[in-house]
């Protein structure tokens, strides 16, 4: 009834579906109802054709033939200067037919409006907070709403007058086969609103920038491969005059035994293909490619924002209007300085007792992860020592093709990412569950509030629990460790946990196993539960009508068969990119494959979220947005960030640093060559020195030890050798390093930041046509209002006018 008092149709439909219990009510909006509520909510609608000339034609425009999609389908509609529109002002708006003057996104997105704010009460009951479609859902008066698909996908609509906008996204959009065509964005926002269309722009324009970074990131990688046979520290390792004559400290307590260098040779070839020159050079540009990512993005949003008509839409307009759930939870009211009206708040003191809250179930959370990844790290010490027993004799080595790159560290490694990519996708379905369910607890006031707050709680979440990882890796193993006579262990000498040491090549190939399996295992596993799961369930569904033809099997039944796509459909989205720009950005200085990686899922992921939304959910709610919101600031961030970890990297996790010291500073001889490195990078212990906890068992030890032909053993640091003044401490060259490394870092810094600050003063964040083109609409809806309104006023004088000379004349006649 209350529907019905604002203008609304309704139909309810008097057959029932598949299981005989489910009901439809169709709900219709009149020109009256459209008309009334695109005044309130200020939409755009057009008043004249743009008449400035598109001079965007680019110089071999033909080569882009192959990747262009027809003009009728990008460009549905012709190019207008728009203003809000005015009811009372209908005839200074084009239009031509009343019932296709609002687009399909604009029309669902005003019902949407109506249907959140109606009250389902009478007016004679007390009970003023039950309003709004979204309690009727929760309460199961109503299992959905949702606006209508105006086709099937695969086909188009039999009414002539149906323009079958589904048909054409699925044909031109949604197949994989057209993936490298462009996308239809004006089509997409025409479909399916505004916020939907942002993201798909976004990540087209995101996985086109990824084309360049994975070209250079693929030219790096090349580079390390041509450059393998100069690669001297490695030939030194593998050749059983220096490798097979060095004899290396065992790498853990009692179970490890001595182990001879070059049994690390294939590591260390492995580890040459990503720990090169061209890695440094490829983290600098990283550092350039995200800001002229951003700042190019920044421009083409700005340009969007102009066609989409979302230049004067502020999120003021979003904060008026209230979530209904804050309206009915907030009973307290007062007035509104701007709009002097009584609405409802929440005290202070509940908004900070809810704030505390949520803050420590987040707090909680992420000392949960980080407890599960010290437990892995655990599992990693402990499982070493029992791996590097078992594989003493090298029987893997029998194994075809695999066996000789089987090593204990290896192994352990390979194991340990595989368990905290398991770990890390359980924490995940739990703490999404979590999340919703602390920011309802908040109560926030607006959507736009609301999506704020998830969207920094999850990404706080899913960076600890994704990042930590690879963090640990990076910048924590192998550095504190000690030495043979004073080795640190992870929880105290009572654990008998000892840290874990890199291997002679350095833990960079150990960050790059790790930055693969869960980068790629996320991607993998994001894209079948993205598209599988949704598949199977419609399926499944829509088993029993599926044989039906169109007159028995309706279009409100078969979209009520597909998948709802929820409010929170876009968010998860936008976090799986983020996630994403953050492996190839954090950690990309030991993966430069890792672009490349991500631009072959993206090609696949705009495609499969095509697929999806077009054939396997119902048709969202049209929403406005003119930016990313929230995740902007995120991905500057993670792009301030990325400079930061990335020279950290190349500093304490590459062997780069001490290399080109050697090189430059302790070359026997004077040559510029790495000849003698191995041997400069190894100290020197005394077996005999070995505590009774240390010591390995015998049985521990390989056949060919002998301890009356070996007494001394290398392990990787850079300390004075027994018998010297100042045994076991460190010698200069640790120190030279250490402040070479330092200087590389602040180096690296201020030349990145200083490129990152430079490029982004030199590009504006509004192109200057988006400018001119903004100013000429402003100017052209003052000027033609103007116009209007002198018009209509001389044509009300004028009827005046005639008024007064007809009564005159009667007078006269009298």
């Amino acid at each position: 009834a209350n529907l019905m008092k604002v203008g609304l149709e309704l139909e309810t439909e008097d057959k029932s579906s598949e299981d005989g219990k489910t009901y439809f009510v169709k709900i219709h909006a009149p020109w009256e109802v459209l008309a009334t509520y695109a005044d309130v909510l200020k939409i755009k609608v057009p008043f004249k054709v743009n008449d400035i000339p598109d001079n965007s034609e680019m110089p071999m425009n033909w080569l882009s033939t192959p990747f262009r999609l027809p003009e009728h389908i990008m460009h549905p509609e012709p190019d207008f200067f728009t203003a809000p529109f005015n009811k009372s002002k209908s005839d200074f708006f084009l239009i031509d037919d009343k019932d296709t003057f609002f687009p399909p996104s604009t029309r669902n997105r005003i019902v949407y409006y109506i249907l959140s704010r109606c009250s389902y009460f009478r007016d004679e009951c007390a009970e003023k907070d039950k309003k709004g479609i979204k309690r009727l859902l929760n309460n199961g008066t109503y299992t959905a709403a949702f606006p209508l698909h105006d086709c099937r996908y695969w086909t188009r609509s039999k009414d002539l007058n149906c323009e079958s906008e589904r048909y054409n996204l699925y044909k031109h959009w949604a197949r994989f086969l057209y993936f490298f065509k462009e996308q239809p964005l004006d089509l997409i926002r025409k479909y399916y609103g505004e916020k939907i269309g942002i993201y798909f722009a976004w990540l087209g324009f995101y996985t086109e920038m990824l084309l360049f970074a994975a070209i250079v990131g693929t030219i790096c990688f090349i580079y390390g491969f041509l450059t393998y046979d100069d690669n001297q520290w490695s030939k030194e390792i593998c050749s059983e005059e220096i490798g097979g004559s060095i004899v290396m400290c065992p790498l853990c307590d009692k179970k490890c035994g001595y182990w001879k260098l070059n049994t690390t040779c294939n590591s260390s070839w492995q580890s040459h293909l990503f720990d090169n020159v061209g890695t440094v050079f490829f983290a600098i540009f990283m550092g350039i490619w995200v800001t002229l990512f951003l700042e190019f993005w920044k421009r083409r949003q700005a340009r969007l924002e102009y066609e989409w008509d979302l230049v004067d839409f502020e999120e003021e307009q979003q904060q008026l209007q209230l979530r209904p759930e804050y309206e009915s939870k907030c009973t307290n009211r007062k007035k509104n300085r701007i709009t002097q009206e009584m609405e409802p708040y929440l005290p202070v003191t509940t908004k900070c007792a809810r704030m505390c809250l949520s803050g420590a179930t987040v707090l909680f959370w992420i000392s949960l992860i980080i407890a599960c990844i010290i437990g892995v790290i655990a599992y990693r010490l402990a499982v070493y020592a029992a791996f590097a027993s078992i594989m003493k004799d090298s029987p893997t080595n029998n194994l075809q093709v695999v066996g000789p790159y089987i090593t204990p560290q290896l192994a352990t490694s390979v194991t340990a990412s595989c368990i905290n990519f398991v770990i890390i996708m359980i924490l995940n379905l739990m703490y999404e569950r979590v999340a919703v369910w602390i920011t309802d607890m908040e109560i926030p006031k607006t959507h736009l509030e609301y999506e704020n707050k998830l969207t920094v709680k999850m990404f706080l979440f899913q960076f600890v629990n994704y990042y930590s990882s690879c963090f640990y890796v990076a910048f924590f193993k192998g550095k504190f460790v000690g030495y043979p006579g004073d080795y640190a262990y992870m929880f105290g000498k009572w654990s008998n946990l000892r840290n874990e040491e890199c291997d002679p090549g350095g833990c960079l190939i150990e960050l790059t196993t790790q930055l693969v399996i869960v980068m790629t295992g996320k991607q993998v596993w994001g894209n079948i539960q993205e598209a599988l799961v949704p598949w199977l369930m419609n399926w499944w569904g829509s088993r029993k009508a599926r044989s039906h033809p169109e007159s028995l099997y309706s279009r409100w039944e078969q979209d009520h068969d597909l998948q709802g796509f929820g409010q929170l459909g876009l968010f998860y989205e936008y976090l799986e990119m983020v996630i994403q720009f953050g492996f190839i950005t954090l950690f990309v200085a030991s993966f430069p494959l890792a672009p490349l990686l991500a631009l072959i899922n993206n090609i696949i992921e705009v495609r499969v979220d095509a697929w999806k939304l077009t054939t396997q959910f119902r048709r969202p709610v049209a929403a406005k947005a003119h930016s990313l919101g929230a995740w902007e600031e995120i991905l500057s961030g993670i792009a301030i960030l990325s400079v930061v970890t990335n020279a950290f990297i190349v500093a304490f996790t590459s062997d780069m640093i001490p290399r080109l010291v050697y090189m430059y500073a302790y070359q026997i001889g004077g040559k510029m060559s790495m000849e003698g490195y191995i041997n400069n990078s190894l100290s020197v212990f005394n077996i005999s020195e070995f505590k009774l906890e240390n010591k390995p068992d015998d049985e521990e030890n390989p056949s060919w030890f002998d301890t009356l032909v070996f007494f001394l053993c290398r392990y990787r640091d850079y300390r004075y050798p027994p018998g010297h003044e100042k045994q076991y401490t460190h010698t200069m060259q640790f120190w030279h390093i250490l402040a070479a490394k330092l200087a590389f870092i602040i180096i690296m810094e201020h030349v990145v930041f200083s490129v990152k600050f430079f490029v982004a003063w030199m590009i504006p964040d509004v192109p200057s046509d988006v400018k001119a083109r903004v100013k000429r609409e402003r100017y052209l809806v003052q000027e033609y209002l103007h116009n209007y309104e002198v018009e209509k006023l001389k044509i009300q004088l004028s009827q005046n006018g005639n008024k007064e000379k007809k009564r005159e004349n009667v007078i006269h006649c009298v």
